[in-house]
């Protein structure tokens, strides 16, 4: 994958308020802020299309006193195991708690899961995010998009 030199007619107002935005990030020029938009953008695209492949985390605040609710939470979390990579819990106080759940699986089982998970009585706040590997045109040695998130090697 090579570089290719392209160039984008922009309104001068447009420019102007989005290096200022740029100004207060950390991109070291407008080329690595535009691809970071094209790749978000991308990775909308395809996590919206509502197919295909996807990792992300479930991140839930709720109240471990709410009846029932831990119960729940880890009933849950075995009927959608095959999508669960991992889960961590932290207590925020004496009454809270946090708990990100990271998945990766089909699209649909994935949001099903955060959908069940958020939606549960007593929880507070919860967020599914995703992210799409194949949304940034990863390929395999052989040529065909990879699908999984353990598709690499890494050394002894």
């Amino acid at each position: 994958m090579g570089l290719v030199r392209t160039g984008v007619a922009l309104d001068s107002d447009l420019l102007r308020r989005f290096d200022r935005l740029l100004a207060g990030e950390s991109y070291e020029n407008r080329s690595e802020a535009l691809r970071d938009l094209i790749r978000n953008r991308l990775n909308e695209a395809r996590v919206q299309s509502g197919e295909g492949f996807v990792v992300g985390a479930i991140t839930l605040i709720y109240d471990h006193h709410h009846r029932l609710l831990p119960e729940r939470l880890t009933e849950l979390q075995h009927r959608y195991h095959e999508v669960i990579i991992s889960t961590v819990h932290s207590h925020l106080d004496h009454d809270l708690c946090l708990e990100v759940v990271v998945v990766k699986g089909e699209l649909k089982r994935v949001q099903e899961l955060g959908s069940r998970l958020i939606g549960l009585k007593g929880v507070q706040h919860g967020k599914l995010v995703m992210s799409s590997p194949d949304s940034y045109g990863r390929r395999t040695r052989n040529g065909t998009n990879r699908n999984t998130a353990t598709d690499h090697r890494h050394p002894d």
